[in-house]
């Protein structure tokens, strides 16, 4: 991961786009939305989905996205996994928030992997239902993980990397810009939230924040469904 913080390295909002220009039209965390209207940006409550006027039928719903670093070819560079998923958002949120425990606060030197996992239940009719995990490197114990980050979160220090001024600025820059998008990416994104056919990982939810929500009365990711 490129952050300490669990939050920094899964965002996840309720979002409405825009179907034709693939810009976000709402972006909120369950208590409060942003919101652009003909007078400009206003700051509006946000209840959930199916109690929102302005997002109901299925236009709004959350959208997480995850940065992850690959590879050693850009130190500050990451892949963004984009999803739509309550599985993949509620089972990435719990488990950078356990890997963060775990190791001290310092998740950012963890050595995790990220894998598709697949469950089918009665709602999806015994189809499979795919969502991504984040997991220990295989083959390294989580004694071994957590001795390796602390190793590696010793050296950088001691080279001079401030990884607290990272996570500081990074929170700062996500935290002015709830409304950035990709224009190379609108297709794909218009495509996640508002495909032809119905995603059986998609359902429902309410709440007071999205990944507090997601989070609330979580299974073992072994066990997680739809």
């Amino acid at each position: 991961m490129l952050f300490n913080e669990a939050d920094l390295n899964l965002r996840a909002e309720y979002t409405m786009f825009d179907r034709k220009s693939g810009r976000p039209m709402c972006v909120g965390n369950g208590d409060t939305c942003k919101r652009l209207t003909q007078s400009g940006v206003q700051s509006l409550p946000c209840p959930s989905p199916t109690l929102c006027e302005f997002g109901k039928g299925g236009l709004c719903k959350p959208y997480g996205r995850l940065n992850v670093k690959i590879g050693d070819d850009d130190d500050l560079g990451t892949f963004i996994f984009r999803t739509t998923g309550y599985n993949s958002i509620r089972t990435l949120a719990a488990r950078l928030s356990y890997y963060q425990a775990v190791s001290g606060g310092l998740l950012a030197y963890m050595p995790l992997e990220l894998k598709l996992r697949g469950k089918s239940t009665t709602q999806s009719r015994r189809t499979p239902i795919y969502y991504v995990d984040l997991v220990l490197k295989e083959g390294v114990s989580l004694q071994e993980s957590v001795a390796e980050a602390r190793e590696k979160a010793k050296q950088m220090k001691e080279e001079g990397v401030d990884q607290a001024a990272l996570d500081a600025a990074a929170a700062k820059g996500f935290g002015n810009a709830l409304f950035e998008y990709d224009e190379d990416e609108v297709k794909q994104v218009i495509e996640e939230f508002y495909p032809f056919t119905k995603d059986v990982d998609k359902g429902p939810v309410d709440g007071s924040s999205v990944v507090s929500k997601l989070q609330r009365g979580l299974e073992p990711a072994t066990s997680a469904s739809g």
